[in-house]
């Protein structure tokens, strides 16, 4: 009897432990706020709660009268696993983009990207290194005067003959920092340098996420431009998005990742940037040309807890500037905020996407993913081992960063 009653106990303490991380496990997978439109049913909300969570999951209402409200999510209709807030909004449309256009942009300030010793008479030395610059800091100032392009550095550099300048830095973190430094002049008696490297502009070809045809701002990438060699993201002071022709494609295969490449126009520009974040490139386009007759009627925004594995398509451009839709599969859905640009794992699996490129490659980045008539988010990143899969972002994600 003592030997029953310890497998029951040691029984139930396994199924209480098991319930408790699966608890905790779901609450870090589901996110703190849901946005539901006008007309959805709670039963929907909950279908996919469950199939995010993949166990039997209830969400409870007590007072849907007014919005905000609280919806709490339990676990097997009895263990609370986390309250969400869930907030009703009109449906959003859009029109959905997959047409390549390309990045012009000038950074606010200039971004340190590198460094580079100076050989003087007594050795070595590195001024920049010394007075605690690193790479990825972006210089705003030197001795009050703005600075955005790479000879306006070098110039004000060498005008200090060896005197310290000050430097205002942003940081990564957005931290403003006054750094002190003095240029030094190289055993050839040449002129005073810093010893470091900057970059004052960027330029690529990315793809068209989706145009609001109201307001005309647009969205493109699903990611950040970063520095190629920081892989700071770039801060955006300028910059403009011109037509694209999609002229060849290097085929990706495992770890070798492909590329689109094309020719920007020389016509006028087709858009301004305004932003540059971690959820992708956004602007405002001009005039609103054919990339509506491009991209068709504006479709509806699927909230991220619409948005399920299975059948999906992404819109883009391999060759020319006219997108077409190729099928994909979403293998997995996150609903949580933990990574903002990779919430989506999707499987290229239309042979005709296959046979020209491999699967996702460079400068496809922003392609539109749409499921079942909804815009559901865009491709960002392949999967370098494996060029047939890759990342998505939520469309959410990207249209909060646009509001």
């Amino acid at each position: 009897m003592k030997r029953l009653y310890r497998v029951f106990a040691g029984a139930f303490s396994a199924l209480v432990l098991g319930v408790l991380t699966s608890s905790l496990y779901f609450k870090a997978v589901l996110p703190d706020q849901l946005y539901l439109p006008e007309g959805q049913s709670l039963s929907e909300l909950e279908q996919s709660v469950q199939q995010v969570s993949a166990a039997s999951m209830s969400v409870v209402v007590k007072d849907r009268t007014s919005s905000p409200y609280r919806a709490g999510v339990r676990m097997f209709g009895a263990v609370p696993v986390k309250e969400i807030l869930v907030q009703v909004v009109p449906r959003e449309y859009v029109v959905p983009g997959g047409m390549p256009f390309g990045i012009k942009m000038f950074t606010d300030g200039v971004m340190v990207v590198g460094m580079t010793d100076l050989l003087c008479e007594d050795g070595t030395v590195n001024p920049a290194r010394e007075a605690g610059i690193q790479l990825g800091d972006v210089i705003m100032r030197i001795d009050g005067k703005k600075v955005s392009t790479n000879e306006e550095v070098a110039e004000l550099i060498s005008q200090s003959e060896g005197d310290t300048v000050k430097l205002l830095v942003r940081r990564e973190d957005q931290e403003l920092l006054t750094i002190s430094l003095t240029p030094e002049q190289g055993s050839d008696g040449g002129i005073y340098r810093a010893g470091m490297w900057v970059r004052d502009s960027s330029a690529g070809i990315g793809t068209l996420t989706y145009l609001d045809p109201e307001s005309g701002i647009f969205a493109g990438l699903g990611h950040g431009v970063c520095d190629v060699d920081t892989g700071t993201l770039m801060p955006l002071y300028s910059g403009e998005a011109v037509n694209v022709a999609i002229t060849g494609v290097t085929k990706g295969e495992s770890g070798n990742p492909g590329e689109l490449r094309g020719t920007f126009s020389q016509e006028a520009p087709i858009g301004t940037l305004v932003k540059n974040e971690a959820t992708g490139i956004y602007g405002q386009m001009d005039g609103i040309p054919d990339i509506l007759s491009q991209g068709g009627e504006p479709v509806a925004v699927a909230m991220r807890q619409e948005v399920h594995t299975g059948k999906a398509v992404i819109r883009t451009t391999i060759s020319g500037d006219t997108p077409v839709e190729y099928e994909i599969s979403i293998e997995r859905v996150s609903l949580s905020e933990q990574n903002p640009t990779r919430n989506m794992v999707i499987r290229i699996t239309d042979p005709r996407l296959l046979s020209a490129t491999g699967g996702i490659v460079q400068g496809m980045s922003g392609s539109p993913i749409l499921q079942n008539g909804k815009l559901v988010g865009a491709v960002t990143h392949v999967l370098v081992n494996d060029p047939t899969r890759g990342y998505g972002i939520l469309i959410e994600n990207m249209l909060e960063t646009a509001q």
